[in-house]
C-alpha cells in the first residue's frame, strides 16, 4: 500500500516534470520570435491600458477586512513585472528568476511562520491562477492577434 502510494507520487512529479519541459520548450520557441513577442506584449499592455482587469481587481479586494489591513494585489504586480521583463529574445531562466524574485519578495520574505507561509502562498496561488485565467480569457475573446 505505501510502495504503490509513492509509485502514484512519483508518476505525478515525473508527469508535471513533462508537462513543465514541453512548456518550457513551447515558450522557449515563441520567445525566439520577435513579431510573436511584440504582439503578446501590446495585447498584454492592451489589457492594462483598457482596464479589462477591473473586475478581477475587485475580487481580490476582501469587503470585510479592515481597510488598512487589505491586501496589496501583489499578483498583478508580479504580472506587471513579468510583462516587462518579455522582450524578443528573452530566455525563458530570466522570466523564471524575475518571477522567482517577486515571489521570495512579496510571499516567502513576509511569512512570519510556517502557517502563515502556508495560507500565504495558497491565497497567492489562488489569485494568480484567477489572474492567468482572466488574461487568458479576455486575450482570447478581445485579442486572438496575442496568440500568434
Amino acid at each position: 500500500s505505501s510502495s504503490l502510494t509513492e509509485a502514484k507520487e512519483f508518476v505525478k512529479r515525473l508527469r508535471r516534470q513533462t508537462d513543465l519541459c514541453n512548456m518550457v520548450k513551447t515558450v522557449r520557441a515563441l520567445l525566439n520570435n520577435n513579431s510573436t513577442v511584440t504582439v503578446l506584449r501590446s495585447g498584454l499592455h492592451a489589457i492594462f491600458n483598457e482596464k479589462s482587469l477591473d473586475v478581477t481587481k475587485d475580487l481580490f479586494q476582501e469587503k470585510f477586512r479592515n481597510p488598512k489591513k487589505r491586501q496589496k494585489n501583489i499578483q498583478l504586480k508580479c504580472l506587471k513585472n513579468f510583462i516587462s521583463s518579455l522582450t524578443s529574445s528573452t530566455d525563458i531562466r530570466d522570466l523564471l528568476s524575475c518571477l522567482s524574485s517577486d515571489l521570495q519578495t512579496f510571499v516567502i520574505k513576509p511569512s512570519k511562520s510556517k502557517e502563515a507561509f502556508k495560507e500565504q502562498a495558497s491565497d497567492f496561488m489562488l489569485k494568480w491562477n484567477l489572474l492567468l485565467s482572466n488574461v487568458g480569457k479576455i486575450l482570447t475573446i478581445n485579442r486572438t492577434d496575442s496568440f500568434g
